[in-house]
């Protein structure tokens, strides 16, 4: 069940997709994750960002265009 206001980086090490965190309804719980595991996640999260900042863009420029 989801627990609102949750650990984040539980969240994140579980794979839920509820959004709140630290829930456990993910195929996997896990409590702790390393620093490296955390860095790594949010690199991943930074180039997703990167690539809905593009989109973003490009979609502008289409309408510019119009």
């Amino acid at each position: 069940m989801c627990k609102p206001g949750g650990n984040q980086k539980a969240f994140r090490a579980c794979g839920c997709n509820c959004g709140c965190c630290g829930c456990g309804c993910g195929s996997f719980f896990r409590r702790f994750i390393s620093g490296k595991e955390e860095q790594e996640m949010l690199e991943g999260y930074r180039d997703q960002l990167k690539k809905e900042l593009a989109g973003v863009e490009e979609r502008i420029q289409e309408l510019k265009v119009k």
